[in-house]
């Protein structure tokens, strides 16, 4: 068979370097042939290795007395109690993404359904963590546009509910946006589906959709950083189907119904390789694949292209020996390619096979277990100085100012994009889009769970420890603000390039802090993705951890949301408040160009407050309850009164600590906003706790007032908080 020989341009091609080519020579004593190199490129890539974040990432805490299965399989893997197991991942599609918008979002979505399902999970929601570059940069409409389509025209037709996630702008996501998928689904407990595969002879089934010449390394271009030629990268982007995934699901469950499977996985990031490879090397076997029986959708595929595609809506599974019939039949009734193409052994090794003849020969476990580790030079981000709220200048009206930041691209509504996802497909959605966490009912019971995903890039950026702190902080509070025991995360690590130590120092802070924050708040990490080299000429992303959230609600009579419901209810603010402006998005909109600490994260005090305030929505004494994060308590308030379309008017405390505006606008951590009917005890029970409360004003009305403002119209206010995004994107009525 004709092909390119193995020379150091086609080494450097595939994304190796000289020190990982000597290592490929020495595990197989020979030179590979150009299959051999391409399974040891995507197989050793970033994307598929983590070879530089592997290190940093063993140091997070993985168990609890909730977690089943933690990092290590496509999805982690939590208790929720009464025999049923939540499984949940996410991941990032952000090179895609950029290079075809629409492909990139939807088959990001399509390739998380499959982590889940495959486990044995039915899904039962979809979020997503999306950001982009300047609303002036001519690129971001663009792309914000095809994303956005994708995401929607993948979930809403595979049937799947797109219940939250969050939609952020900045310049340094101009060349390099992220797109961060994340799914949950549910299974029983004691079905759940492992990828290791095991038992010489066992058949290896292939099942799904055909294989064509899509996505062909596309886990080697997540690996590397864009340059101007980006665009040229087009035809490693997957192409996704849908319906056919919809097949996938529901053929993959009736299978996993019966006692057929050995192991199963999807085919995801380096396709058959990877599938392959993973199971055989976790369950201790080799694999003889005859290529020649794979279903192809394009004539004349070579085994290099075969085993390299990421063509979607396929899957691997070894079937336990006689099953293959049965299996079959269930695959063909949905209408999609069944075939058996292959069978494992007790060599330790990867025999490929086309026509008869031997195209590729490899060991194993050196190449799967074995992949470089390194151990990247790096440097800690400088320390910033604190900035005294005292030494930042107050507005002349607080009203405007907060009008200014609710009309903000970060702030704004996002109806825009979250009515474009079918949110209640399925039925079982309770908590919409738009609040602090969704919330989605564990079907057929009285219990949910909660979710959501969280992220202050700015904040890990200016102190990344401290960032890496708060967007955990955050997700905990977010879930415990609707009520929930918050249980794991998932998380999708976005930055820039590795080799840069300075790049790598935002990553190794953001993790400290992350473990920090799971240690302390019992919420452990059960499953994740590393995105790397998210930059473009030497342009890196602000370092993004994004953490998604889990929790449970085990009575949906207590749930809470933000929207205030009731007139004439008291407002408590529950956490102390010093007023922090640093890095706040008061000071952004304000102009302030100096650079400053982001908030500093008391994690007893975020335990504490949100621990009381959990108890508080479960003893059924909140009507409304809210987390403070972006824009502060001000911005809190609009949004509750914005929800529940009832104004409120609000009181500083008579000895005011921190200037007013800083009162208003500071973004301290730990902090809620609850509305009730009588607060005496409330205040009273958390005095007694340790928690900080005090009575800011009352709901009612059909204005916003506060402090140091001229009254706001909740009209005025929703039109500019909902108006900025749809002229934007040209859709306005």
């Amino acid at each position: 068979m004709n092909e390119r020989a193995v020379s150091p341009q086609v080494v450097r091609e595939h994304g190796l370097d000289e020190r990982e080519y000597d290592l490929i020579l020495d595990i197989m004593g020979r030179r590979p042939n150009l299959l051999e190199l391409g399974i040891f490129s995507v197989m050793w890539s970033e994307h598929c290795s983590y070879k530089s974040s592997k290190k940093w990432l063993k140091t997070l805490p993985t168990s609890g007395p909730h977690v089943i299965r933690g990092p290590g399989e496509n999805a982690g893997v939590i208790d929720i109690g009464e025999g049923l197991a939540a499984i949940f991942k996410m991941e990032s599609h952000n090179h895609p993404s950029f290079i075809e918008p629409y492909q990139g979002a939807a088959t990001g979505v399509g390739g998380i359904l499959r982590d889940v399902f495959t486990m044995g999970a039915r899904p039962i929601a979809n979020l997503n963590a999306l950001r982009f570059g300047e609303p002036d940069n001519p690129k971001t409409r663009h792309l914000l546009s095809g994303v956005v389509a994708g995401i929607g025209g993948y979930g809403n037709c595979v049937g799947v509910p797109t219940v939250g996630g969050e939609v952020n702008f900045d310049a340094s996501y101009n060349g390099n946006i992220l797109v961060n998928a994340m799914t949950v689904g549910v299974a029983s407990a004691d079905r759940i589906f492992y990828s290791a595969a095991a038992g010489a002879g066992n058949p290896v089934v292939y099942a799904g959709s055909k294989t064509g010449r899509d996505g062909i390394h596309g886990a080697t271009m997540a690996s590397a950083e864009f340059d101007d030629n980006s665009a040229e990268k087009r035809p490693t982007v997957q192409v996704g189907d849908p319906f056919t995934e919809k097949l996938l699901i529901e053929a993959c469950l009736e299978l996993m119904a019966t006692d057929a499977i050995v192991g199963i996985q999807d085919m995801g990031a380096a396709g058959l390789t990877s599938s392959s490879f993973e199971m055989a090397s976790k369950g201790g076997s080799g694999v003889e694949l005859e290529l020649d029986k794979v279903p192809c959708r394009e004539d004349g595929m070579t085994p290099y292209e075969m085993m390299l595609s990421e063509s979607q809506e396929r899957m691997l599974m070894v079937l336990k020996p006689g099953k293959e019939d049965q299996a079959r039949a269930i695959f063909e009734k949905w209408d999609l390619d069944f075939a058996v193409v292959g069978h494992l052994t007790d060599s330790g090794r990867m025999v490929l096979k086309m026509n008869g003849e031997v195209v590729g020969d490899l060991p194993i476990d050196p190449l799967a277990e074995a992949s470089p580790e390194y151990d990247r030079p790096w440097t800690q981000s400088p320390a910033l100085p604190e900035l005294p709220a005292s030494a930042v200048e107050a507005p002349p009206d607080t009203g405007a100012v907060l009008i200014k930041l609710m009309a903000s691209p970060d702030l704004c509504s996002k109806r825009w994009v979250w009515e474009q996802y079918d949110h209640m497909v399925m039925a079982d959605t309770l908590v919409r889009p738009g609040g602090d966490a969704a919330v989605v009912r564990v079907h057929g019971t009285n219990r949910a769970l909660a979710m959501s995903s969280d992220c202050t890039p700015r904040y890990c950026k200016a102190d990344p420890r401290r960032g890496g702190t708060q967007a955990v902080a955050e997700s905990w509070r977010n879930l415990t603000a609707s009520g929930a025991k918050p249980l794991a995360i998932t998380d999708n690590m976005n930055f820039g390039n590795p080799e840069r130590p300075e790049i790598m120092g935002q990553f190794v802070g953001c993790i400290e802090g992350m473990r920090e924050a799971c240690t302390l708040l019992d919420y452990p990490v059960v499953s994740g993705n590393v995105s790397l080299y998210n930059e473009t000429n030497g342009q890196a992303i602000l370092p993004t951890p994004v953490i998604g959230g889990v929790g449970l609600i085990e009575n949906l009579k207590m749930t809470a949301t933000p929207a205030f419901k009731n007139a004439d209810e008291e407002i408590l603010l529950i956490g102390e408040t010093l007023g922090h402006l640093g890095v706040s998005l008061y000071l952004r909109e304000a102009g302030w160009s100096g650079e400053a600490a982001p908030p500093p994260v008391d994690l007893r005090a975020e335990r504490r407050n949100g621990d009381f305030v959990r108890g508080l929505i479960q003893e059924g004494l909140v009507s409304a309850c809210h987390d403070v994060s972006d824009g502060g308590l001000a911005v809190a308030l609009a949004e509750m009164a914005l929800a529940g379309d009832i104004g409120c008017r609000i009181e500083a405390p008579d000895r005011l600590n921190p200037p007013l505006h800083a009162w208003l606008f500071g973004e301290d951590q730990a902090r809620y906003v609850v509305s009730l009917a009588n607060a005496g005890s409330v205040v009273a029970a958390a005095a007694a706790a340790g928690v900080p409360a005090c009575r800011i004003g009352k709901t009612g009305g059909d204005l916003l007032t506060l402090p140091g403002g001229e009254p706001i119209s909740l009209c005025e206010l929703r039109q500019a908080h909902e108006n900025w995004l749809p002229n934007y994107m040209g859709v306005a009525s």
